[in-house]
């Protein structure tokens, strides 16, 4: 009843319902009577704030999903003292994704391979994090540069692109295999790699 009082407590609450089912079932498969199950509103509620299903898909990259990655990668690197240890801490904590759970992969990753060949607004959401997260991871690592904690001759572009579609692999083989060891030996590769970006001379933090 709170909820259905506040409207934008009622938002919030379909938002963090409609996230949960699509990650655990998919856009396509997500149940909209379960989404108001869990949020406790009326159907009423749900088409006040949004228009359909699509909208309510579209809200969740947009408010969650967009937010999230910048909190757990982006922003820490704009505070990091050195991008490589930076990279490093959050790539070690534990799940290196928001709201991560090793069973289910990566939620950006999982709506990006069911929805981007079937819904332009969706691929173009979806690819705007992507975008946001490499331009974040560069933008670090050529900051890394001026300072001469990264190599001269790294390029930082390629370098954070890399990186990027090499943790969501990990992500997605460790989902189809269902093996944690298989996720922690990717993440041991990835954090080689880091380290080899280092410039010489430079000391670790980590």
């Amino acid at each position: 009843m709170a909820t259905q009082r506040n409207p934008d407590l009622t938002r919030q609450s379909l938002l963090q319902a409609a996230f949960q089912e699509i990650y655990k079932c998919g856009f396509q498969a997500a149940s909209l009577d379960n989404i108001l199950s869990k949020s406790g509103v009326t159907k009423g509620a749900l088409y006040h704030h949004f228009g359909s299903k699509q909208e309510l898909g579209y809200a969740v990259v947009d408010e969650l999903i967009h937010g999230r990655v910048l909190d757990r990668w982006v922003r820490p690197l704009e505070k990091a003292e050195n991008p490589i240890d930076g990279l490093l801490a959050v790539l070690r904590s534990k799940g290196p994704h928001p709201s991560f759970d090793q069973r289910l992969g990566c939620p950006l990753n999982n709506l990006a391979q069911e929805m981007s060949p079937l819904d332009e607004g969706f691929r173009k959401r979806l690819e705007s994090v992507f975008r946001e997260w490499r331009e974040g991871i560069a933008k670090a690592l050529r900051r890394g540069q001026e300072m001469g904690q990264v190599r001269s001759d790294v390029d930082t572009v390629e370098a954070a692109d890399f990186f990027l579609a090499a943790l969501e692999g990990s992500v997605s083989l460790a989902k189809n295999a269902q093996d944690r060891n298989l996720f922690d030996n990717c993440k041991a590769g990835l954090s080689r790699y880091l380290e080899s970006l280092r410039a010489q001379g430079s000391i670790s933090r980590s």
